[in-house]
């Protein structure tokens, strides 16, 4: 009876042994799963983690059902992610040597964290009352608050370098941007700041003379400005000229580029959609699209607009194509509708050139938002009224920057010549179209990526060498 046992927990052991060691050979040894290939994406509904996106990229790389890029161009990619990668695991491996924190007090810091640093902001809910991120880039770490509850003197200062980023297009942001600046300006006074760099979304007509006084040169404690639009203060010195970006303010996305995005026939030759302004470019604009019949092959939704309304009451003249309707609404409101909003996007997913007229000033949200969706932008090439530019030393202004940076768009001088642009452009074929999408794409990728290493290595250089100063 002992011996019987003794065989039954002797088999028993060796019975949970071999289980055991089964296990063991298919968790250690056993094939892995393959990931499921990436799936197409076009739009993302606002701004999804970096680390996910970088993950995404990385499956479309290695998913030969989604390749955007084609196999002339899988070798860059796969580069570029290689080198993202060695760049990442250098940073975080080597000890930052400067610590710098963003606040973001207008909404062109989202364009900057979000969409030039493809940084990650916590919450996600765009409306919560304080956000944060933080990003590594070279030698630097970054943080970066935004939110309502980000007021002077109502949050903890922890850091010795900040980038301040304000609105200073209109008197009532002006004002609320000086009690800001005296704010940094008494913690780098009472040495609790070290270096204060700003990034600003300047006057239209380049009229920003309020803030010349808080620059260091001045006696002030701002040592580099970014400043938006052609400002002939720009020195590459202490101030840098720094791009409109997308409406962010308006919760315009980083847009993912998708196979449908790259390779689809677009409808629609060209689209407009904004504000025409009595006796502007624009209504000179308008009166081109329906000459020979060009309005019928473009999206185009105006809204007629007097500068001198009467009773403050501002009309929209709206003509959409391709039935090219004519009639007279209500009151335009400014505030936008979320249908309103999507038909923008698909305008732009769905035409081939975006037009862009210059508006107060040149440069627009419009340009950029084109670029996202692999549109063309035809961009008028002309000086607004007011203070922005100087000729004379700056021969490439308008749009200095832009154009430095060699952006493929098309710049024409007067709309008279756009439906030269036209027919040209219906004689391009889908695949010329195709090439010309990626290489818009790419070009808008790497102004990104140079205009954050840019802005670092000018961050490193000033705050660093003043240290050592």
């Amino acid at each position: 009876m002992r011996l019987t046992r003794k065989r039954l927990c002797s088999f028993l052991i060796a019975l949970y042994c071999l289980f055991s060691l089964y296990a063991a050979y298919h968790v250690f040894f056993g094939r892995r799963r393959r990931a499921p290939a990436a799936s197409p994406r076009g739009l993302r509904k606002g701004a999804a983690p970096a680390l996910e996106r970088r993950g995404r990229e990385q499956s479309a790389l290695e998913s030969e059902e989604w390749n955007p890029w084609e196999g002339d161009e899988k070798n860059e990619q796969q580069h570029r992610f290689k080198t993202s990668l060695q760049i990442v695991n250098k940073s975080t491996k080597g000890k930052t040597e400067l610590s710098v924190q963003i606040w973001g007090k207008a909404a062109i810091g989202l364009y900057l964290w979000e969409h030039i640093f493809e940084g990650v902001l916590d919450p996600t809910d765009v409306t919560a009352q304080w956000r944060e991120g933080n990003s590594i880039v070279g030698r630097t770490q970054f943080s970066f608050i935004t939110g309502p509850a980000v007021v002077p003197g109502y949050f903890s200062i922890d850091v010795n370098n900040v980038v301040l980023i304000l609105n200073g297009r209109e008197k009532t942001k002006v004002f609320y941007a000086t009690q800001w600046l005296l704010y940094a300006q008494n913690l780098v006074q009472t040495q609790k700041l070290q270096h204060l760099a700003v990034v600003l979304l300047g006057n239209e007509h380049c009229n920003n003379e309020w803030i010349s006084q808080f620059l260091k040169r001045n006696g002030g404690s701002v040592e580099l400005l970014f400043i938006i639009y052609d400002s002939p203060w720009i020195n590459e010195v202490d101030v840098f000229q720094w791009p409109l970006g997308v409406a962010t303010y308006r919760n315009f996305p980083v847009v993912e580029a998708s196979w449908s995005m790259l390779h689809d026939e677009r409808p629609y030759l060209c689209n407009f959609l904004g504000t025409v302004y009595e006796n502007s470019s624009r209504q000179a604009l308008m009166e081109i699209l329906k000459q020979d019949g060009n309005d019928k092959l473009c999206w185009v939704t105006a809204r007629e607009q007097s500068l001198t309304p009467p009773w403050g009451q501002e009309h929209m003249l709206v003509f959409e194509s391709p039935r090219s309707n004519i009639g007279l609404c209500k009151r335009w409101q400014p505030q936008e509708t979320n249908e309103s909003f999507k038909n923008y996007q698909d305008a732009l997913l769905q035409s081939d050139l975006t037009l862009c007229p210059a508006g107060v000033n040149t440069e627009s949200y419009r340009i950029y938002e084109a670029c996202s969706y692999g549109s063309i932008p035809v961009v008028e090439d002309v000086m607004t009224p007011g203070g922005c530019g100087n000729t004379s030393v700056h021969h490439s202004a308008p749009l200095q920057l832009l154009k430095s940076m060699g952006a493929p768009f098309i710049f024409i001088k007067n709309w008279k010549e756009l439906p030269a642009v036209l027919e040209q452009e219906k004689t391009i074929i889908l695949r010329e179209k195709i090439q010309r999408r990626k290489m818009l794409l790419r070009w808008y990728q790497h102004f990104k990526t140079e205009l954050k290493m840019r802005f670092t290595d000018i961050i490193e250089s000033t705050f660093l060498m003043n240290n050592k100063g």
